[in-house]
């Protein structure tokens, strides 16, 4: 089997920095965790805060430590640098080649989507954002490893386009259509992005960040390749 993941990010509009932090970690015993962090406030602000949060995660991850402690401790460090007086949300999806399973870490009232094939599950059970409270847990899905299995998480960003107009983006609906079409993970994450610009007219009204993941048949070599495009 192989992995594809594919990120697509955009800034608020006109806010010159995304409150959003998204790192790509390679797991210890084998596998990849991809770490998205969305901050409170905008602009450098906010992205202060989810760079702290993803950079304590992903210094963590890389150590060995599991996922669902990594998440904890991130809460409990804003926690204390910040007095509970700000907060982020979270997600962590992790492939992980020591248990042969997909790990989904949740601390986002948003949620995460889960594809096999055009059906759709939606991850939405209660969850809160960390840096508020001690000892805040995340809500964490375990699957097995298979091919067909597509995964999504994004922040809010993508959920509140199209306010400004009174529209709201179908996200369940628009990627069950795409993983019926085998879009590919970037173009899966482009398209989401780009639904939520059209509804916007061009003028997000939040930072936008959307990752998604598949598994799927190995086709090709065995050569591992990452791309990133960063206009500036």
């Amino acid at each position: 089997m192989e992995v594809q993941i594919g990120v697509s990010k955009i800034n608020k509009y006109a806010s010159s920095e995304s409150g959003d932090t998204l790192e790509v970690v390679e797991r210890p015993n084998g596998g990849l965790s991809v770490v998205l962090a969305d901050g409170q406030r905008s602009g450098k602000s906010a992205k202060r805060i989810s760079n702290m949060v993803v950079r304590k995660v992903i210094s963590l991850l890389a150590e060995g430590v599991r996922d669902g402690p990594a998440a904890r401790a991130a809460s409990d460090y804003l926690y204390s640098q910040r007095g509970g007086k700000v907060q982020a949300t979270l997600n962590i999806v992790s492939i992980d080649l020591e248990t042969n399973t997909l790990v989904l870490t949740r601390n986002n009232p948003a949620p995460t989507l889960i594809g096999k094939g055009p059906e759709i599950q939606e991850l939405n059970g209660e969850s809160n954002s960390v840096g508020i409270y001690r000892n805040t847990r995340p809500q964490i899905t375990e699957l097995k490893m298979e091919s067909g299995i597509s995964v999504m998480a994004f922040t809010d960003g993508l959920v509140h386009s199209g306010d400004r107009e009174g529209k709201s983006i179908e996200i369940g609906s628009l990627l069950s259509k795409l993983l019926s079409e085998e879009a590919s993970a970037q173009d899966i994450s482009d398209h989401m992005v780009g639904a939520a610009l059209d509804l916007d007219k061009g003028r997000p009204i939040d930072d936008i960040s959307v990752v998604t993941l598949k598994i799927l048949k190995n086709k090709g070599d065995q050569v591992r390749r990452m791309s990133v495009r960063l206009p500036f």
